[in-house]
């Protein structure tokens, strides 16, 4: 005979836990507060075991509480894709935690082919400024600069390269010789801790910034890129986001040297949901581009 714990409250600790919040986990589960603290204290009177402590107003698992956390999240997410195999239902409501310039300029123009082919799935973007956890409470599914985080796929989709580019109606001839730069400003982003990205590229290319050249600074690149169509100088600018505008002859392609950032685009999700149907959809469809 199994000797099993009270299992309501397994799940209202599952939800604390995830939640590291016993409000936010009673709204989640539609029973009040006090109720959560009673399935909590009674899951630690039967373990003789306390599963969270409180760090001035923050709640955090101990380390036995840590321990049944992850178990109960491996063992929940299993009864749940059981229940949609026995049941034949399928998870067509998508999350997609992607950064805002990766979405802007690659992503959102490709997405109409993918709800063209898929029209039954429904993918939700949400915008990300820095690499957030990689975990189901977050979204189903992630592109970012992190790899390599046990039990979840990771797909290289792109390694970053950056290309000088300037809108044709600034070009006199087919091509600009390097020595020409400084005929027009350089439109210039502000990376934070990695500097100015020209200056990046001159160091890149043992050259030499010339001294009467002038630069326009922005903090992004988007910003960098529409003023480069706008004419008001040669912005430097990942390939993947002006692959469009260059096809488009909206800016025009130098023929001077580029520099690969270091940084790496990856699609990621857990590898346990690569079976769902609508994230091997996704996943299809995005090799594909």
């Amino acid at each position: 005979m199994r000797k099993l714990p009270p299992l309501r409250a397994l799940q209202v600790f599952e939800a604390a836990a995830r939640q590291s919040h016993f409000s936010r986990a009673a709204t989640e589960l539609c029973i009040t507060q006090s109720a959560v603290s009673h399935q909590v204290k009674q899951l630690e009177e039967h373990y003789g075991e306390r599963l969270f402590k409180r760090e001035g107003r923050q709640l955090r698992l101990t380390s036995k509480g840590e321990l049944l956390y992850k178990e109960l999240e491996r063992i929940f997410n299993e009864l749940s894709d059981l229940s949609m195999q026995i049941s034949g239902d399928s998870n067509d409501q998508l999350r997609l935690a992607v950064y805002s310039s990766f979405a802007i300029k690659w992503l959102i123009p490709r997405l109409s082919d993918f709800r063209r082919q898929h029209p039954q799935i429904k993918i939700r973007l949400d915008m990300i400024a820095d690499d957030p956890e990689l975990s189901d409470s977050v979204a189903d599914m992630f592109i970012t600069g992190q790899s390599g985080q046990l039990g979840y796929h990771h797909h290289l989709l792109h390694k970053e390269r950056l290309i000088p580019v300037i809108s044709p109606s600034l070009m006199d001839s087919d091509s600009l010789a390097l020595d020409e730069l400084a005929k027009h400003p350089l439109l210039t982003v502000d990376e934070g801790p990695l500097g100015l990205d020209w200056d990046r590229w001159f160091v890149a290319n043992n050259l030499a910034l010339p001294a009467e050249q002038q630069q326009h600074i922005f903090s992004h690149v988007l910003m960098a890129i529409e003023a480069a169509i706008a004419g008001q100088g040669i912005a430097l600018a990942s390939d993947f986001m002006v692959q469009a505008d260059i096809e488009r002859g909206l800016l025009v392609e130098l023929d001077l040297p580029d520099i690969l950032t270091g940084f790496e685009f990856y699609f990621s999700c857990k590898q346990r949901r690569l079976k769902e149907p609508a994230i091997a959809a996704f996943v299809t469809w995005l090799s594909l581009q």
